[in-house]
C-alpha cells in the first residue's frame, strides 16, 4: 500500500534533515594564537629579584599571616561584588538552557467550551454546549545550524562570564590583601611619627628653658616651635588614612564599618614574604589570567553568532502536527464528536529580501572582529600590568635598601653623638637633633615598608591568581513577603 500523501511528506522531509543535518553554516571558530615573545620570562623579574617560580592559588599564604589568610577566604565567600558576579553567571547559564531548548519540540495546548445557537440557514436555532480542543507540536531540522550556533554561543558566552567571575575573585583577594597591608603599614608609620613628635617636643622643651635663661634666641624657639607643629601635623592624617583602610576592609568583607574585624585593627607592621616572590613566565601568565580567558571565550561566543546570523540565508524546515477534537454536549446533536489531525512539513524562507539576513551576518561578522581585537589588546595590557608592577616593586626595593643604609647611618650618629655629649664636647639639644634626623629616617622607612607590600600585592594581582581554589558564591535569594 502507498504512503498517503501527508505521510509521503514526512518522510520526505525526514530524509532532508539526515541528509543536511550536519550542514552548519558559519566560520569555524579557532583560537586566537598569541605573540611567540609573550610567552618568554618576565623582562623585570630578575631586578625585582622574583623567582621564576609557579604562582600558588593561595598566593596570599606566603606571607605566614594567619589574620590575612581569614581576611582574604572571608572576601572570597562573603564580598558583593562576587554576588553579583555570580548572579550574571546563573543568568548566562539560563541563556544556555534557553538555546539548548530548541533541540526539542515545542508543544502547545489549548481548550474551551461555548455555549451558543447556530447561526445556519434551515436550522434549528437550539442552544448548544459544546467543547473543542487542539493539541500542536513542531520540531525545527535545524538543517543549517542555526540551532546548534546559538548552543555554541550561548555556551562561550557562560564560560566568558565564569572567567569575568574569576577576575573579579582576583581583584577581591588583590584588594583585601592591599587593606590589609595598608592598615598595618599605617600603623608602623604612626607609631614612628609619635616617637618623632616626642623627641620633637624634648628639644622644645629644651630649647624653651634655654631661651628663659638668655643662652638661647627667640629665634631658635619659633623654630623649635615650628617642627614641634609640623610633628604634630604628621599623625592625623595618617590615623585618617588608617581608619580608612579599615572601613575598605570591612566593605570587602561584606561588612558594615561598625563590624571592622578586631584583629586587623591590632595590626602594627606590613606583613612580609616568607619566601621570594614567584612569577612564573609569560606563557603561564596567559593560562592564568581570567580576563584572557574572558575575552577569548567572547570571542568565541562572537564567532558563533556569525552562524547563526548566516542560517537566516536559508529556508527553514519546520515538521508540525495537530490533533483538534471537537463535540456537543447538549443541544440538537448531543454526544457528537469529531477528531482531526494533520501533520507536514513546513518550509519558511525570505527569499529573495534577504538583505536583512546579510546586514545581520555583516554586523555579526564586525563584532566578532572587535572581539578578537579585545584579545589582541588584553593579552598585551596583561604583559604591560605585569612588567609595570614588577618594575614599580624593583624601583621600591632599591629605595627601600637606599633608606635602611640610611637609617644605619642614623643611628651610627646618635651613638657618637650620645658619646660626644657624654664627653662633654656636644650639647644635649645637639644629641636630640641628630635623634630626630634617625627619627625621620625611620619615617622613611616605615612609610617604604608599606610601599613595598603594597607593590607585592600589584604584583600578585597582575599575575591574574587566587581564583583557582576559591569558594562557590551563592547568589543572594530573592526577598519574600
Amino acid at each position: 500500500m502507498k504512503p498517503r500523501p501527508p505521510a509521503r511528506l514526512a518522510v520526505f522531509a525526514f530524509a532532508v534533515a539526515l541528509a543536511l543535518g550536519g550542514c552548519v553554516v558559519g566560520p569555524r571558530y579557532a583560537p586566537p594564537i598569541t605573540p611567540t615573545t609573550a610567552k618568554t620570562p618576565f623582562v623585570s623579574a630578575q631586578s625585582a629579584n622574583a623567582v621564576d617560580a609557579p604562582l600558588p592559588p593561595r598566593w596570599w599564604r606566603l606571607y605566614n599571616d594567619p589574620i590575612l589568610d581569614r581576611l582574604v577566604e572571608q572576601a572570597l565567600v562573603e564580598n558583593e561584588d562576587l554576588k553579583v558576579a555570580a548572579a550574571n553567571l546563573a543568568y548566562a547559564q539560563g541563556l544556555l538552557e534557553e538555546a539548548r531548548a530548541g533541540r526539542f519540540p515545542t508543544t502547545s495546548l489549548t481548550g474551551g467550551v461555548a455555549y451558543g445557537v447556530s447561526a445556519q440557514p434551515g436550522a434549528v436555532n437550539a442552544p448548544t454546549l459544546g467543547y473543542s480542543a487542539t493539541f500542536a507540536a513542531s520540531y525545527d531540522f535545524d538543517l543549517f545550524g542555526r540551532i546548534r550556533r546559538a548552543i555554541q554561543s550561548a555556551k562561550a558566552n557562560a564560560e566568558s562570564v565564569l572567567a569575568a567571575e574569576d577576575a573579579v575573585r582576583v581583584t577581591v583577594a588583590a584588594e583585601t590583601a592591599g587593606a590589609y597591608a595598608n592598615i598595618c603599614g599605617y600603623a608602623r608609620q604612626i607609631a614612628v611619627a609619635r616617637a618623632s613628635l616626642t623627641l620633637v617636643q624634648e628639644t622644645y622643651d629644651i630649647t624653651l628653658t634655654e631661651r628663659n635663661a638668655g643662652a638661647l634666641s627667640d629665634f631658635d624657639l619659633a623654630r623649635e616651635a615650628v617642627l614641634l607643629e609640623q610633628a604634630k601635623a604628621a599623625i592625623p592624617p595618617l590615623e585618617g588614612q588608617r581608619r580608612s583602610a579599615l572601613f575598605t576592609l570591612a566593605a570587602l568583607i561584606g561588612k558594615t564599618p561598625a563590624e571592622v574585624p578586631a584583629d586587623a585593627a591590632t595590626c602594627q607592621a606590613p606583613p612580609t614574604l616568607i619566601k621570594p616572590l614567584p612569577v612564573g613566565d609569560g606563557a603561564a601568565l596567559l593560562r592564568r589570567r581570567p580576563d584572557l580567558r574572558q575575552a577569548e571565550r567572547a570571542l568565541a561566543a562572537a564567532t558563533a553568532r556569525i552562524g547563526v546570523a548566516a542560517a537566516d540565508l536559508y529556508p527553514t524546515v519546520t515538521l508540525g502536527g495537530s490533533v483538534n477534537p471537537t463535540g456537543t454536549l447538549s443541544g440538537p446533536g448531543a454526544g457528537a464528536s469529531l477528531l482531526s489531525y494533520s501533520i507536514g512539513p513546513l518550509i519558511t524562507w525570505t527569499f529573495p529580501n534577504i538583505l536583512v539576513a546579510r546586514a545581520h551576518v555583516k554586523e555579526a561578522s564586525a563584532q566578532a572582529s572587535a572581539a578578537l581585537a579585545t584579545f589582541d589588546g588584553a593579552v598585551l595590557t596583561a604583559l604591560e600590568e605585569t612588567e609595570q608592577a614588577l618594575a614599580t616593586y624593583a624601583a621600591e626595593l632599591d629605595h627601600h635598601v637606599a633608606l635602611a643604609a640610611a637609617r644605619e647611618r642614623a643611628n651610627e650618629a646618635v651613638r657618637l653623638e650620645k658619646v660626644q655629649s657624654q664627653a662633654g664636647v656636644a650639647s644635649f639639644l645637639d644629641l636630640l637633633q641628630v635623634q630626630a634626623t634617625a627619627v625621620a629616617a625611620d619615617q622613611a622607612l616605615a612609610a617604604s615598608d608599606q610601599a613595598v607590600s603594597a607593590d607585592q600585592v600589584a604584583v600578585f594581582q597582575a599575575l591574574g591568581g587566587g581564583w583557582e581554589d576559591a569558594p562557590a558564591v551563592v547568589p543572594p535569594p530573592i526577598p519574600k513577603r
